[in-house]
């Protein structure tokens, strides 16, 4: 369905996410629009050299564990993978017989006071989405065995790991701008939107300029090709780094409220509305539409958002089938969606070269680490 009939429901106060990030020519009025950005991603840019430098040569050195540790991490805010990614990299080297851990940071989550909090023993759930943050629980539900621990300092949080799980091998979800622990492996993402516009923060959706990709052992490209001249720049910047490609899957969907999970593809040729808070919903939007779906009706929320009750009210005004992310699914209680159909879309990771990425990263692990 055409953009025009599309209702977009947007709730107060809130943003639509970073899709002008990408955009690549915004044309004369938006770069005129942007230009006061442009100083500001100076100033960005200088402060992401200043944190790795002083985090890595000049103040400190990183803390090495007892332990290998596996970064997943982009060079691109939002919505780059590196969650799926990060909880199969966990599962696959967990089911080849190594100790695994998850490490998140645990973004947008409410602070008990403990500067590590373990969220699943592996077994068991042991902390709410408020306490744990969102990922932390989608790490948890696709990587079963593993255990996952959230904290501010991922170098406390392999540390616990370590005294209580035996962990042999920690993986940092979103790692690579974390610089208090040293690190045996860099796996880098990009997915097939590209760089965008090639900017730094807030003018573009670069953390970091794109020459940090030479720390890379291993680029995996998710949902690709890359923009034939983002590939061109990468292949510059990293040469020697092997690339590995891999597909974000619709698995299942099923119903918030309970009961029986279907095959996405039930949603061809239905209207539905899209329920999500997103740093780059546009994303899910695609995913939507490729099973078939009409997206009638959007209601976004900023990324992270912590949900409320009103947040879902009049669902059932504009269509009576919603679907969202499992990502929002952990914030949201059965009783506040009563009067809607409220699905909830599972995604799976399909990795091209699966034995080839798992053989390259133990081969990897079993080298030794540097003094």
């Amino acid at each position: 369905m055409g953009g025009a009939s599309r209702r977009i429901d947007l709730r107060a106060g809130r943003r639509l996410g970073t899709a002008w990030l990408y955009e690549r020519d915004p044309g004369s009025c938006g770069r005129l629009a942007r230009a006061p950005l442009v100083p500001l991603a100076w100033a960005w840019g200088g402060g992401a050299w200043l944190h790795r430098h002083t985090r890595t040569a000049w103040l400190r050195t990183p803390v090495r564990l007892p332990c290998r540790v596996l970064s997943v991490g982009s060079l691109l805010v939002g919505g780059s993978g590196k969650t799926p990614v990060s909880a199969w990299v966990a599962a696959q080297l967990s089911a080849r017989g190594h100790r695994v851990a998850l490490a998140s940071r645990g973004y947008g989550r409410r602070s008990d006071g403990a500067d590590v909090l373990v969220v699943s023993d592996g077994r068991h759930l042991q902390a709410a989405p408020g306490a744990a943050g969102d990922e932390p629980l989608v790490l948890a539900a696709h990587a079963p065995g593993v255990p996952v621990l959230v904290g501010p300092d991922r170098a406390r949080v392999g540390q616990r790991a370590v005294a209580l799980f035996g962990t042999d091998v920690l993986v940092l979800d979103d790692g690579f701008q974390h610089h208090r622990l040293a690190r045996d492996i860099e796996l880098l993402l990009f997915d097939g939107a590209g760089l965008g516009n090639g900017r730094l923060l807030p003018a573009g959706p670069l953390r970091e300029p794109l020459g940090e990709a030479a720390r890379a052992d291993a680029l995996l490209i998710l949902d690709g090709p890359l923009p034939e001249r983002d590939a061109a720049a990468l292949a510059r910047v990293a040469p020697d780094a092997p690339h590995f490609a891999a597909r974000r899957v619709p698995a299942t969907l099923r119903p918030l409220r309970g009961g029986a999970a279907q095959a996405p593809d039930v949603l061809a040729g239905r209207g539905v509305g899209l329920l999500a808070g997103l740093a780059r919903p546009a994303g899910f939007r695609r995913t939507l539409e490729g099973l078939g779906a009409s997206i009638v009706a959007e209601r976004l929320f900023a990324d992270h958002h912590r949900y409320r009750a009103r947040d879902l009210r009049g669902l059932g005004e504009s269509t009576p089938i919603w679907v969202t992310t499992e990502k929002d699914a952990v914030k949201i209680l059965p009783s506040w969606c009563e009067h809607v159909d409220l699905r909830v879309l599972s995604i799976e990771l399909a990795v091209a070269d699966a034995p080839g990425l798992l053989g390259w990263l133990e081969e990897r692990l079993a080298t030794d680490p540097p003094v």
